[in-house]
This record gives structure tokens, sequence and C-alpha cells, in this order.
């Protein structure tokens, strides 16, 4: 099962990656995760990687689709794998697109969660981590017993910098801004299902095993 799932900060595409993972037993694949390993491991696109990164810049293209390129002919991705995080643009998506059929593959699916991004706000805003043990609640969906307290130690709860709102907004604008051209491209492709975000965490799942079962 090789696919690729799509949606905002905060839509849910951990929770449902590590999910998918289980069940169909392949690897999640996500670009920041890879890039670091790249660099550590010292492999040839990791070098470049490096060079780019020590210098300050941002690493183009064609390195981070060649660190793609080498983790998904890693033996674990046999029998498929989960994009999370990439592509991002077009311009990496038909990069992807040229990459699988190098390699003799090709995507199943294509599968984008949809939230409210005033709801995504609201998720986002809320998360609290302990400083002690770095257990997380939510203010509204999963609260402390007393606020501003770790139920389990008793640490202060804090927020993120990456969880206060104009940060937050930024994301989703970028995301908006780079990504979304991505669910025209693929729904050209006939490889777009869409899912609501919105619904519960189980019968989001559900929805996406439906849609995988049937591709």
């Amino acid at each position: 099962m090789k696919l690729i799932l799509l949606g905002p900060p905060g839509a849910g595409k951990g929770t449902q990656a590590k999910m998918l993972t289980e069940r169909f037993d392949i690897p999640q694949i996500s670009t920041g995760d890879i890039l670091r390993a790249a660099v550590k491991e010292g492999t040839p696109m990791g070098v470049k990687a490096k060079a780019f990164m020590d210098a300050g810049g941002l690493v183009p293209d064609e390195v981070v689709v060649g660190i793609v390129r080498e983790r998904l002919q890693k033996p674990d991705c046999e029998k498929g794998f989960i994009l999370d995080g990439f592509p991002r643009t077009e311009a990496q998506a038909d990069a992807l697109k040229a990459t699988l059929a190098s390699l003799g593959k090709e995507l199943d699916a294509v599968i984008s969660l949809e939230v409210d991004t005033e709801a995504l706000v609201e998720r986002l805003t809320g998360r609290r981590t302990c400083r002690g043990c770095g257990k997380g609640y939510h203010i509204k969906f999963d609260p402390p017993g007393e606020a501003g307290r770790c139920d389990a130690c008793g640490g202060e709860l804090f927020q993120r910098e990456d969880d206060q709102e104009t940060t937050i907004r930024n994301r989703l604008q970028v995301y908006h801004q780079q990504t979304m051209p991505l669910i025209d491209y693929y729904r050209r492709d006939g490889l777009l299902s869409a899912v609501d975000g919105m619904l519960p965490m189980d019968a989001v799942r559900e929805r996406i095993l439906a849609i995988l079962q049937a591709a």
C-alpha cells in the first residue's frame, strides 16, 4: 500500500499514519525525520543536505527528492509506505512521480484530511505540555484535574511556541498557499479521496480503511 497523507497542521495525520503503519506493516516516511537520518548516516544525499543546512540555507528540492528516493529503496518499503509532509508543492509532486516510475512503483491513493481552519486553531492553541514529564493535555478536550498542573507529576503545564495562535495561522497560510494545489493535482490523476477530519478519530480511521480497500 503506497499512499500520501495530505492535511494541514493539526488535522490528525500523525494519528492516522500510526494506525496505518500498524495495520499494513509499512513505514511512515516524514521528510523531516528522513532528512535528519540521512545527514546522520552520511548518505550521498545526506552529505549534500548537510552542506546547505550548515550554510543556513534551505535544502533544495532535488536533494529532498534524492533523500526520499534513498528512503524508498530500503527493504521496509517493499510492501509500501506512507508519505507524510511530502510532497509539499506541485514541483515536488512531479519529481516524486518520476522517482516512483524509475523505481517501478506507483501510488495507490492520496488521502486529504479536511478540517475547518477555526477548528484547527482551537485544537492547536488548546494544547499544553508538562515541563516535568512531557505529558500532553488539551484545555478543552483533555484538561488536567487542576488547571495548569500535570495530573501525573504535578509539573507546570505550558504552551509550546508552535501552538500559539499567530504561529499556527502563519503555518496554515503557508499550507494553503503551497500544498492546497496538490489536491487538484492528485484529483486530476484520479488518486485523491477527501476525508472529513472533523469526524471522531475512529470514524476517520474507518473511512480511510474503506478507501484503501477499494483502491
